[in-house]
């Protein structure tokens, strides 16, 4: 199943935030996924407000029982999401705990054990 995505054009206003949330759980009830795909690729140079929006939409959707997943992201809102402490799935980019498709774990002969 293909997430359903929700696309942000920036910058957001205070009183849009509402109506995003809204949205992000209308596509979680509607479309019965358990994800919802954040496009943030034209949000614009990220800021506080930024962090705002996406930490209020990912708590929507984790109430609506679901999860974000960022599609996009610029390398600098990246960077400030992980300053402020908030974890985002990115889409494209394996998540933690799974090894990369084609990535087998090999020891060597002669080894010590770790």
């Amino acid at each position: 199943m293909t997430p359903p995505v929700l696309v942000l054009l920036g910058p957001v206003t205070l009183d849009e935030v509402r109506g995003l949330s809204d949205d992000v759980r209308a596509l979680l009830h509607t479309s019965g996924a358990r994800i919802v795909v954040c496009d943030v690729g034209g949000l614009g140079p990220p800021g506080l407000a930024t962090v705002d929006l996406l930490a209020r939409l990912q708590l929507a959707a984790r109430r609506a029982g679901g999860r974000m997943r960022l599609r996009d992201p610029d390398p600098a809102l990246r960077a400030l999401l992980d300053l402020v402490g908030l974890r985002f799935e990115v889409e494209g980019q394996v998540e933690e705990r799974e090894p990369a498709l084609g990535v087998e774990e090999a020891v060597e002969p002669g080894d010590p054990a770790l």
